[in-house]
Parts: structure tokens; C-alpha cells; sequence
């Protein structure tokens, strides 16, 4: 099968060198990196989607506050500082003075980054009423799954670069998420013109931010040329255009890498790091990842909303064989939804094991002596949490055969996939997480709370006011033990309801040229060019 696979790589190999090639100039001096799909749009505010992040993001925007991949904590971005009050409710914010946002060939602005931005690009999401709120439909799946627009009581302008925003109660969480991919700050100017224009929805498509690449030409499925923009208030290490070239095929992203048609490359599969280990013009680095791979049954439709049920479907499989099967020695074995390297990880959480005697009693008991079919969607693109879904799905079919159910396994295009998962068609799902911060209510509120539903993170459509209850309860104190304690409570529940498995953390891995420097894995959230350069290789000298 190696033999086969890699015989194929090198028939994409003939295939590169017929394609229209690129400029050497461009190769030279450009970061071309090779993704897996096109984004959604360019405003992460609308989708929690990692190729729309990975486009948008860090790429073209900024965010008030910047995480730090080593500690989690909050570092300065846009606002040079901040300040709580004792009480947890009023957070106070100074911004940088003489932040430009891009110009382009569609919008020259006419004045730097002020506070009326950030009131704009925050009651874009929080005010029902907005103008811009329904603009490209409306749905704001982060925030929404957070529920924050109903804890903002008010965001009060001091001066053009100060601003106070006042919560309703105290949210432990609220100053990570801030400083989370989602959180970009747009041109309220640029909102404006458009408006006049009678153009709104292009805000999302013909992106106007602070970051340091500008947009320069999209085309979809096919690639995006981003400039650098050359008044960035940030370091600007890179004066080179950046280029995504889009490249839905692993195994030909990996022959485009090998080529040196791509500087680096969007989630390679293990046997493709496997098979770059050792080369000397690739680099290959790997850390824990903050993220979780999970098995999730609809609770709203039968028989999924029958917990007998849940638990037989999890009793049913192996874990462990099919994380050794699916995720080789790159991942660890799932007890909750939190990684072992999240401070709210607790050894306490109990798991089901596999045992599928037990399996088809508790499907006797639950009413279905029988079995019975259901469906089994499984992720079509390669992710971090989950790089093979597919072939995940085909060995939970063979587990719950011998349990006597029936799996039928479906999977499409992507956007398909998600609208089909957003309109509840699925009885159970293969998908995942990736922590945007280094707090846990990152993981707990968007995939399991009520409000997750309707936002379209809870792919489980599990909704329980004590879970809720619970998890609200932990953002109402800083105090890490109380805090911990709660989410153990959280995990109990979880472990006694089983709306999904967690399965698998998976390892992070970034595969670039050795030409390419200032590469760093992020543990929250997408993708940074900004801090990268290329350096010519001996080859190209």
C-alpha cells in the first residue's frame, strides 16, 4: 500500500510540471503555502471554520489582544493595556496610537485605527439591530455559542483610543476570547462607504483590517495573493507577497512541497511525515496539540436521545485500536474534552471501555434486540484532531456490525458537509476541536452548551440546564481550584451522558522548507505568516 501510495505522488509530479508555473521572482521571494480548501469568507467573525481562520485571521486582521503560545496568557495587540475592576464587570482598554488599515484598490482610508472600530466591529455581533448584523446571514458561531452578546451590557467610548466595556456578570473567560481568532477588529469606515455604496456584504469578501498582509486577488479552489502591507504597525519581516495556493489533494500537497512549488503545507497526513522524516531540505516540527477528536451522536433525533443507547454505541468500540490505527503514535487517548496539558485536566474522569457484550445488552434493554441502522458522517477534509475520518468511520462500521448495527457512512464537499450537519441531517458525526485560547470554556460551552446548538459548534444538539449551570457557574470566579472542581463536575456528567467520545489528542505538526524561517506551531488558533521570511536555499543561489 506505501508502494502504491508513494507511485502515486510521483505521477503528480508529471502532472505540476505541466501546469502554468509560477515566476521564479515570485518563487524566490514569496511564501507559498500549499492549504486544503477555499475559506468561507474572509471575516472569521462569521465561521469557526480552521480554513477560513487560517485565510483571514492573522493574515489580514488584528485583535485587541494576543495570546501567548507559551503561557496562554494575554499580551498586548491592538490595546497597549487593560485593567479590570475589582467587581469583574468593567474592563478598560487604551489602543495604540497610529494603526493604518490597508489601502487597496477598493477603499483608501482616511484616518488610523480609533475606538470607533472596535464599537463597530463588536455591535456588528452584539446588537440584533445593527445594520451589519445580518449582513452575509447573520450567524456569528463563536460568540453565539458563548452567548456573550447577552452578557455586554454596553460599550461606552472615553476618547478616540480609550473605551470601557461593562458585563452583565463576571465571565473568568472573557479576556482570552478577546484575544481569540474570531475577535478581529474591522474598518468602521470602510462599513460606512460600503453602506452608502449599497455593497454591505462585501465587508466579508473584499477584507479591510490592520493585519500585515492586504488581500490583493482571490480565486476560488484556486489560490489567494496577499501583499504585505507596508504600514503595519507590527514587525514586517516578510516583504514578499504571500500566496495560498489551494490544494484540496494531501498527497499532491505533499508533491507540490517536494517540488518546491510550496513552502510549507496544510495538514500532511502521518505516512506523509513519515516518509519526509530524515530529508534534508524539509523541516518537520511537532508539539501537543490543544485540541479533541470526537465521536458525536444527534441527542434530538431517536434512538440517540436514549442515553442506554449512547452508551452502547460507546461501549461498542476500541478506542485504542482505533487511535493506533488512525492517529499511528502522533496522538493520546481522550478522557474528556480537555487535553492533559490544559490546567482543568483531571485523571478522575471516567471512561467507557470497550466491551461489546455489555454493548448489545444495553441495546436489548433500551428496546433494540435487533440493532438498527443509522448514519455515520464523517469529516471529508484532514484535520489536525483528525486526520483520517474515513477511515475512522470504516472501523467504527466494523465495531457496531458485530453489536448488529447497521452504519452507513456519508460524506461531501465540505460547505455541503457543514450545512447538512447545521440543518441536524446527521444521527452521528466525526469531528473535532481546536482550542482558540488557552482557557478551558473554550472547549466546554461551544460543544456542549445549549447555546452551542443554534450557533452550529454543538454537533451533538445537546442541550441540559445542569450541564449549563454548571459550566456558568465556573466563569464566575478566578479562583483556578474552584474553577477546576467545576469542570471535573462537567466531565461526570459528560462521562454519565455521553452526547459524544472524545477519542484522540492529536499533535501538531508544521512540514516547510528549510528555506523558510521564523515558523512557529501555535497551540490556539490558525496560521501565522506575519512572523515568517524565506531565505534563498544553496539551490536557488
Amino acid at each position: 500500500m506505501r508502494n502504491v501510495r508513494f507511485a502515486f505522488i510521483l505521477c503528480t509530479f508529471a502532472i505540476i510540471g505541466c501546469s502554468e508555473q509560477r515566476s521564479a521572482s515570485t518563487i524566490q521571494s514569496g511564501i507559498i503555502y500549499c492549504s486544503e480548501s477555499s475559506p468561507s469568507s474572509f471575516n472569521p467573525q462569521l465561521d469557526t471554520s480552521s480554513t477560513t481562520v487560517d485565510a483571514s485571521a492573522h493574515q489580514l486582521y488584528d485583535r485587541l489582544l494576543e495570546i501567548d503560545p507559551t503561557s496562554g496568557k494575554p499580551l498586548p495587540g491592538l490595546a497597549s493595556s487593560w485593567r479590570v475592576s475589582r467587581d469583574g464587570l468593567t474592563y478598560s482598554f487604551q489602543l495604540r496610537p497610529n494603526i493604518t488599515f490597508h489601502t487597496t484598490d477598493y477603499f483608501t482610508p482616511t484616518r488610523t485605527l480609533n475606538v470607533d472600530d472596535v464599537i463597530f466591529s463588536f455591535a456588528r455581533w452584539v446588537e440584533p439591530s445593527h445594520p451589519y448584523h445580518q449582513v452575509n446571514g447573520g450567524r456569528y458561531p463563536y460568540f453565539d455559542s458563548l452567548n456573550l452578546r447577552e452578557n455586554i451590557t454596553h460599550i461606552e467610548k472615553v476618547n478616540h483610543l480609550r473605551f470601557t466595556i461593562r458585563l452583565r456578570q463576571p465571565d473568568a473567560s472573557f479576556i482570552t476570547h478577546l484575544a481569540t481568532d474570531f475577535s478581529v477588529i474591522l474598518s468602521a469606515e470602510y462599513a460606512q462607504s460600503l453602506i452608502q455604496r449599497g455593497e454591505p456584504e462585501r465587508i466579508d469578501h473584499y477584507p479591510i483590517g490592520t493585519g500585515p498582509y492586504k488581500l490583493s486577488y482571490y480565486r476560488k479552489n484556486q489560490y489567494i495573493r496577499y501583499i504585505p502591507h507596508t504600514q503595519y504597525w507590527g514587525e514586517l519581516i516578510h516583504s514578499g507577497p504571500l500566496i495560498f495556493d489551494i490544494t484540496p489533494q494531501s498527497s499532491l500537497r505533499l508533491a507540490k512541497l517536494m517540488t518546491g512549488e510550496c513552502d510549507s503545507i496544510a495538514y500532511p497526513s502521518q505516512a506523509e511525515i513519515n516518509y519526509l522524516e530524515g530529508r534534508d531540505d524539509i523541516s518537520l516540527d511537532q508539539a501537543t496539540g490543544m485540541n479533541v477528536g470526537f465521536w458525536a451522536f444527534n441527542t434530538s433525533k431517536a434512538p440517540f436521545d436514549n442515553v442506554l443507547v449512547r452508551e452502547a454505541l460507546a461501549s461498542a468500540i476500541d478506542k485504542t485500536t482505533i487511535i493506533n490505527a488512525v492517529y499511528f503514535d502522533s496522538a493520546t487517548r481522550s478522557r474528556s474534552l480537555i487535553p492533559p496539558n490544559s490546567w482543568a485536566f483531571s485523571v478522575d474522569t471516567p471512561e467507557t471501555e470497550y466491551n461489546p457484550v455489555r454493548a448489545r445488552e444495553l441495546l436489548a434493554q433500551a428496546g433494540y434486540h435487533n440493532g438498527f441502522s443509522m448514519s455515520l458522517w464523517a469529516l471529508p477534509v484532514v484535520r489536525s484532531y483528525n486526520p483520517d475520518a474515513i477511515r475512522m468511520a470504516e472501523l467504527i462500521r466494523g465495531y457496531l456490525a458485530e453489536v448488529g448495527i447497521t452504519v452507513d457512512i456519508v460524506t461531501s464537499e465540505w460547505d455541503n458537509f457543514r450545512a447538512g450537519l447545521d440543518r441536524g441531517e446527521h444521527d452521528s458525526v466525526l469531528i473535532g476541536w481546536s482550542a482558540d485560547n488557552g482557557d478551558p470554556d473554550n472547549f466546554y460551552r461551544p460543544l456542549l452548551s445549549c447555546d452551542g446548538i443554534q450557533s452550529g459548534t454543538n454537533r451533538a444538539m445537546f442541550c441540559n440546564l445542569e450541564y449549563d449551570k454548571i459550566i456558568q457557574e465556573a466563569l464566575l470566579t478566578t479562583n483556578i481550584d474552584q474553577r477546576k472542581a467545576l469542570y471535573l463536575q462537567a466531565n461526570l456528567l459528560i462521562a454519565e451522558q455521553i452526547p459524544l467520545i472524545p477519542i484522540a489528542h492529536a499533535n501538531r505538526y508544521k512540514v516547510f522548507r528549510k528555506g523558510l524561517r521564523g515558523v512557529m506551531i501555535n497551540p490556539y488558533g490558525g496560521m501565522r505568516f506575519g512572523e515568517m521570511h524565506k531565505v534563498p536555499s544553496v539551490k536557488d543561489k
